[in-house]
């Protein structure tokens, strides 16, 4: 008898799903078009060996990249009468709120990035950097280094500002604390030099 809350074993592997995101996010994030098409041909052709496609669908708070069977596909949209197992369809959120299981995990991770920038980096960076985990925590549901060049733009015009309570000193170095964030995280980051 199977487990009706087993996972379907027509689906994608998990390091071809988790490769099929990294590719989406890459084609998001990259500056020259064609760059950026051949993420999303590569990341096809994968999903592809699988029999299984991908679309980004935009919704109101953010957008899914969502990986599904190529069969319930004709003309490019989905027929749901094609739809036997909802459960064979991969929904994975790009930007916005996050799952809430997700959630603790990020704020955790955050949480030891403002630690270490404290114990590197002293104080005023660890302030700005807590602040930064509260606004990419809660407003986005995502890592610090997962932040983009857009969020990271938002956090240091508009919500610093309001909701930081920054000291002087805080606020004179909060750009490079943002920049210590990226480093102590091991990851490039987008804001401009």
């Amino acid at each position: 008898m199977a487990d009706d809350d087993a996972e379907p074993d027509d689906i994608p592997p998990e390091p071809v799903v988790d490769e099929a995101e990294r590719l989406t996010r890459l084609a998001r994030e990259a500056v020259d078009r064609d760059e950026a098409a051949a993420y999303r041909v590569d990341r096809d052709e994968r999903l592809a060996d699988h029999d299984y496609t991908a679309r980004v669908r935009e919704d109101e708070t953010r957008d899914v990249l969502v990986l599904h069977p190529e069969e319930w596909v004709e003309d490019g949209e989905i027929r749901t009468e094609r739809v036997e197992a909802i459960d064979r369809g991969i929904e994975i959120p790009l930007s916005g709120p996050g799952e809430g299981d997700d959630w603790q995990d990020i704020d955790d991770y955050n949480r030891d990035i403002v630690a270490e920038v404290r114990e590197e980096h002293g104080e005023d960076h660890a302030a700005n950097v807590a602040a930064l985990a509260d606004f990419v925590g809660n407003h986005y549901a995502k890592p610090i280094h997962d932040a983009t060049a857009d969020e990271l733009s938002e956090f240091l015009t508009d919500y610093y500002p309001r909701n930081a309570w920054p000291t002087a000193e805080q606020r004179a170095v909060v750009e490079k604390s943002v920049r210590v964030a990226f480093s102590v995280a091991d990851e490039r980051c987008p804001l401009g030099e």
